[in-house]
């Protein structure tokens, strides 16, 4: 390989294009750490794990050596056609034999043995004929490469912008003919085994099957089950095939889109297949039970020591966590720890939000990705698509920082608790991808009943074959979500409307988790409020995403029962994020999460993202604030803070006797009131095991100091005369008209609060609060007199009256908690 480097180098500079070092062409304070005094902060990437190569100072380098791995493929595929060829060869002659009185195989036991074995040959003949056609456009489908030719040579003869992918993508949309093969694969084993057990003339044709390989037609010894097999370990080659190939096609190449997708349908296919699969993944143990790998991905261990990343496999009867490593030339796994599934107990939650200086160091690592990704975009511009050693370096540097993001910012944590008394906990950035987890470990716990001790040696050394998932979840390195691929991006902002849910069983508290994928520069999950306990939750809440490459949407639904302490993941769903069929006007969607429906709206604005701050953004205050301000800074009408503690007071303080007479603590309404200002979502939490008490006074203190009354104070008189008419209908629409002449985030958030004290003193009975007492509490909170009135008396008898007045009113609007939204067709 270093000798094709240096041919290439002196190809260049015979035509003048000194290929000259490009590090000065780079920034340098960009390689650099995000945290200058952290000298131990080090990738630690399973990605390098592949032997060193020079790397490609132009893009005529990086084609030649992706014509390298074309001819390789062209030739692996040559020698696979004799496999199966040979495989097939006595196909014929038992079909003879199984007419006749003694038969080798009975004619159904010859068309298990060879299920799908033709159909096979023929793809791979037609795949194998168009690529050598492409590739050696002058020679015949028979004609070979003479023994003394060189490969090399050979590929510098070929146009380096020769087009495959249409042949790569057309393969890959025909891999279904292998589904039928590997369901069949094991009983066609069994067949042959006991056959050859049975029957001498069928063991002498399975034990020496002869096959050509290489120029120099050297023959090569099989067994049947031998060849039975090659079609199951080519078929699991397929994705690595790709995925090289697509290392070595510059972005800008006409095959880099139709390999991405290649890729894509390849690594789903495999997906599915191991689901379905009992062969590969089949781990014999000392007693000979079968073990089978059922799924496989990257998760973060959280121990004593810190968290690190590992490679995580789920069997049928185990959990495996292993380090990868780099062994010389070859990835090898390194053992971690195990957990038998039998009576294995998990348990998730939430992490609690980092300390400032995490905090910091997180926003930093943004912003510094942020950079290294415009600058790895504006040299790759420059440099018309080489891979040079400064833009590999660029990558290099963005990747660390997304795994040093993907160690460090607050994720959840599921814990394994194991009958042995032995605990570990695995962290997941993902609320979706760790229930995906969770329920696959559960659902193969629940089957479980293995308790022989695995060979720990064996089973990790086996993972470097079996493993499904070749890459952590780092961005900047799919192959499918390349950083300069502009077009099929979702850049931008991405609103999502979380409107209602409908289907739930019983009665909870609940909450939607919403995620997105891309780059880490903004924060890529939010959640709604926690509803009130009902059958059919309302949020109408808006989630603001700045999103860069984003593809897909994830919801995740969760119950909050009034008892249990783990909250319930109840359904989740994927959406896909389409740029060319997302505009600017909302789109509501219904969307199915196994049990419970949600529906929501969608709007996308596509627009250049500003650089991410370098300092963690700051909660702006909501108290002493006029409420026009906080509810346009939360892009609602009904700002959170009411919304929050008007729905803790109807779940817990309905039956409450004196509820909104009777004060709570003073220290304990100052933690919420700084809690509110600080940190919202800390505040919706203590909310729920706080003194409801507590709550109604943080919600009284909230009105109380506006820096202007929620009714302005230019009402008052109009108010005060309105109550004055005599006649009882002109009197209620003149009120009713006042009421509508207010502020829309000044009438909706009054009529919100009037609808909750309407159904506090429902209950008056129990809470002893009647609309009059409730109109004597909140009505000098709520309608303050202008500045140079004197008489205290009248001022506070038209203060009550008038929210007396409006609590009573029977045509009292409903609230809307968010302005109407300028919604296209509904879609289910």
């Amino acid at each position: 390989m270093m000798e094709l480097y240096t041919e290439v180098v002196e190809y260049l500079r015979s035509y003048g294009l000194s290929p000259v070092t490009e590090d000065e062409m780079v920034d340098s304070a960009l390689l650099q750490d995000v945290f200058s005094e952290e000298t131990d902060w080090v990738s630690h990437s399973p990605l390098q794990t592949e032997p060193s190569f020079p790397t490609p100072s132009n893009p005529d380098d990086l084609l030649q050596k992706r014509l390298v791995v074309l001819k390789g493929v062209l030739i692996s595929e040559q020698i696979y056609l004799t496999e199966l060829e040979t495989l097939l060869t006595p196909m014929k002659a038992l079909k003879a034999t199984a007419g006749t009185s003694q038969p080798v195989l009975s004619t159904e036991q010859v068309r298990t043995v060879f299920y799908q074995v033709p159909e096979l040959r023929d793809l791979h003949k037609d795949f194998y004929t168009s690529l050598r056609s492409r590739l050696h456009p002058d020679r015949g489908l028979n004609q070979g490469l003479r023994k003394e030719e060189d490969p090399v040579m050979q590929l510098f003869q070929t146009d380096p912008q020769l087009s495959v992918g249409d042949l790569f993508l057309k393969f890959v949309n025909q891999l279904a003919v292998y589904r039928g093969f590997i369901d069949n694969y094991e009983n066609a084993v069994k067949i042959v085994q006991k056959r050859m057990q049975s029957d001498a003339r069928f063991r002498t044709l399975a034990e020496s099957m002869m096959s050509s390989r290489g120029s120099d037609n050297v023959k090569t010894k099989y067994t049947f089950e031998a060849l039975l097999y090659k079609p199951l370990d080519r078929v699991m080659k397929t994705t690595l095939v790709l995925h090289d190939l697509l290392k070595h096609t510059p972005p800008n190449h006409p095959d880099s889109v139709s390999l991405q997708e290649a890729l894509r349908l390849s690594s789903s296919f495999l997906s599915g297949v191991n689901e379905r699969s009992q062969c590969k993944r089949a781990v014999m143990l000392s007693r000979g039970e079968r073990r089978q790998l059922m799924r496989d991905g990257f998760v973060v261990d959280a121990c004593e020591s810190g968290h690190s990343l590992r490679h995580l496999f789920l069997y049928t009867d185990l959990l495996l966590c292993v380090k990868l490593t780099n062994g010389g030339r070859q990835a090898q796994y390194r053992f971690c720890w195990y957990l038998p599934l039998v009576g294995l107990k998990l348990q998730w939650a939430a992490e609690p939000q980092p300390s400032s200086e995490c905090q910091m160091k997180i926003s930093k690592t943004r912003a510094k990705m942020y950079q290294l990704k415009q600058a790895l975009q504006q040299h790759m511009k420059g440099s018309k698509g080489s891979v040079s050693r400064a833009v590999d370096r660029l990558r290099r540097k963005l990747e660390e920082c997304e795994l040093w993001l993907l160690t460090h910012t607050p994720s959840f944590t599921l814990d394994l608790h194991s009958t042995s008394g032995k605990s570990h906990t695995i962290r997941l950035y993902s609320l979706y991808d760790l229930e995906d987890w969770k329920e696959a470990i559960e659902k193969q716990s629940g089957k479980s009943n293995e308790t022989v001790p695995p060979d720990l040696l064996s089973v990790t050394g086996s993972c470097i074959k079996l493993r499904m998932t070749q890459q952590p979840p780092v961005h900047c390195v799919q192959p499918s979500k390349a950083p300069l691929d502009e077009c099929a991006r979702v850049c931008g902002s991405l609103y999502v409307m979380v409107h209602s849910a409908c289907g739930l069983q019983h009665q909870s508290s609940a909450y939607v988790c919403v995620e997105v994928d891309g780059f880490q520069f903004y924060d890529r999950r939010k959640q709604t409020c926690l509803s009130t306990s009902c059958l059919t939750p309302q949020w109408d809440e808006e989630l603001l995403f700045q999103v860069d490459g984003a593809q897909q949407l994830f919801l995740v639904f969760v119950s909050q029962s009034e008892t249990d302490t783990q909250d319930d993941i109840l359904g989740r769903a994927v959406l896909k994020l389409d740029s060319d069929n997302m505009f600017r006007k909302w789109k509501k969607i219904t969307c199915s999460l196994g049990q419970v429906d949600i529906t929501l709206s969608i709007k996308y604005l596509p627009h250049h993202l500003e650089a991410p701050s370098s300092t963690p953004l700051v909660q702006e205050p909501v108290f002493r604030v006029q409420i026009g301000q906080v509810a346009k800074q939360e892009g609602v009408l009904v700002p959170h803070v009411v919304r929050s503690c008007v729905e803790e007071v109807e779940r817990r303080g309905l039956n409450e006797e004196g509820i909104y007479r009777i004060s709570g603590a003073s220290s304990d309404i100052q933690t919420l009131k700084h809690a509110f200002n600080t940190n919202f979502r800390e505040a919706v939490s203590k909310l729920r095991s706080i003194d409801v008490n507590a709550v109604s006074g943080t919600l009284k203190l909230y009105f109380r100091e506006l820096p202007l009354p929620l009714i302005p104070s230019e009402q008052f008189q109009d108010l005060s005369d309105a109550l004055g008419i005599a006649d009882p209908y002109v009197r209620e629409n003149n009120m009713l008209t006042l009421l509508q002449a207010l502020p829309d985030v000044n009438r909706n958030s009054l009529l919100f609060l009037l609808h909750h004290l309407r159904r506090v003193a429902e209950s008056q009975e129990q809470n002893k609060m009647s609309l009059s007492n409730l109109a004597t509490v909140f009505g000098p909170s709520l309608l303050r007199p202008p500045v140079d009135r004197v008489d205290i008396s009248q001022e506070v008898e038209v203060q009550v009256h008038v929210i007396y007045h409006y609590l009573q009113c029977q045509n009292l609007p409903e609230a809307l908690l968010i302005n109407p939204l300028d919604i296209e067709e509904p879609e289910t």
